[in-house]
């Protein structure tokens, strides 16, 4: 196994080498972006021509997908010391922490904050927290902004308006108990009320977090992931009962557990759903597979009010820019330029995304312009002052799909998260 891994490594940085002119010596007059944003490819190069016709300055998009196969070529290429110019690093936060203390990322800080911060005020500042590293972070990095948004996504909830009309309501649930109320209308409809990947564990626990903050509020929920308060408080109860709710009531299918988010998104597009939990790249997809389909876009129904509903939200995608570069001066005048304001309207309208300058929102489709309310009550991982120890997120979001198949109950579930947050807890004292 690891002469396998080693050889797949070792392709990766021939490959890297040849795309990268051998050794990493590239043309001095062009800078080298590399990107997996398939989609936006062509958008990408006709924004390099125009700006070739303007500076004179030649940029050369280079995509590469899936993600997983861009990543492995990223860390390849920093290993080898042949990164482009601009790139991007697709993971958590732990991991851009990573190449940036090993010197592969540059601080945009100064860059940021020139003219009186007038770069810096283009964007949400949701989109740029997520590449943000404040004083005293947990990674020792040095602080700064390490990345420039492109677009900003948030995740919400759609709703089929044709399907909610055959129930007589014109309107999305206010709350969880009117959901669940429709929910059951929808059903009695032959349509499944609610669709999402949740084989895809990251949005489940996304859906989960959102609640825990309704329910709880970010302090209780800080606190649990520092070991203050257990998976078996009784707030932490009502989070996991939500799911067993969803199934016990048919609101979901027991296939949403082994279902990929490509599918759900079809489900929805197809109006075999009325509700998907889902983000803002849906625009583009639902589009694409149904142009005709009439949907609107709302905040998950709240299942408390001690706490506001908030929705993963904040930067799409983000380049950054290599330390190592040559040309460092510009790649961020190109990089400002890509954020302006005329730039950014046109990514947006090509590819239908939310726009990370805040000022290109105008004239935005109705769906996309919904999609950007749930920028003013957003949160994301990446941006909380903590992160959960990864096997005990992993016990959680597994132990939920246990609850939607029946095969636990919340209580059980909440034990044996527990219990894991407690064993790796006691491993984490051992070590230091």
């Amino acid at each position: 196994m690891k002469k396998i891994i080693n050889s797949v490594l070792l392709s990766v940085i021939t490959f890297s080498f040849f795309f990268s002119g051998c050794g990493g010596h590239r043309d001095s007059a062009t800078i080298t972006v590399w990107h997996w944003m398939v989609d936006r490819h062509d958008a990408f190069v006709e924004l390099a021509d125009q700006y070739q016709q303007e500076t004179g300055i030649k940029v050369d998009f280079q995509v590469f997908a899936p993600s997983d196969i861009y990543s492995q070529k990223v860390t390849a290429a920093a290993q080898a010391k042949i990164l482009p110019d601009i790139f991007g690093v697709l993971d958590k936060k732990s991991v851009l922490a990573k190449f940036i203390n090993g010197g592969y990322v540059l601080n945009l800080n100064d860059s940021f904050d020139e003219n009186d911060h007038e770069w810096r005020d283009l964007f949400f500042e949701q989109a740029l927290a997520v590449n943000i590293f404040e004083e005293q972070n947990l990674y020792n990095v040095e602080p700064g902004i390490y990345g420039v948004p492109l677009d900003v996504t948030t995740i919400m909830m759609v709703y089929n308006k044709d399907l909610l009309d055959k129930t007589g309501t014109s309107h999305p649930p206010q709350n969880f108990e009117e959901f669940i109320m429709l929910s059951m209308k929808i059903r009695e409809n032959g349509v499944t009320p609610l669709v999402s990947g949740w084989g895809e564990l990251w949005l489940i626990d996304c859906f989960a977090s959102n609640y825990a903050f309704n329910i709880m509020g970010e302090d209780a929920v800080m606190a649990t992931f520092r070991g203050e308060i257990p998976y078996t408080h009784p707030d932490w109860i009502k989070v996991f009962s939500l799911f067993q709710i969803l199934a016990g009531q048919k609101i979901v299918e027991q296939g949403i557990v082994t279902k990929s988010n490509k599918f759900a998104e079809q489900d929805f597009a197809l109006g075999r759903a009325a509700f998907a939990f889902n983000g803002s790249w849906g625009v583009n997809v639902y589009h694409g597979m149904n142009p005709d389909i009439r949907y609107g876009v709302t905040i998950p129904p709240a299942f408390s009010e001690a706490h506001p509903m908030l929705v993963w939200g904040g930067a799409g995608s983000s380049f950054m820019v290599n330390k190592g570069s040559n040309k460092k001066s510009e790649v961020i005048a190109f990089l400002k330029w890509l954020t302006q304001k005329e730039q950014q309207q046109f990514l947006s309208e090509r590819t239908r995304n939310l726009p990370a300058n805040r000022y290109a929102m105008a004239d935005l489709p109705e769906e996309l312009h919904a999609f950007s309310k749930g920028m003013m009550n957003s949160t994301h991982h990446t941006i909380w002052p903590l992160e959960e120890d990864i096997l005990v997120k992993e016990k959680f979001t597994r132990g939920i799909q246990s609850i939607i198949i029946g095969e636990k109950t919340p209580e059980e579930v909440a034990g044996e998260v527990q219990e894991m947050k407690e064993r790796q807890m006691r491993r984490a004292q051992q070590r230091r």
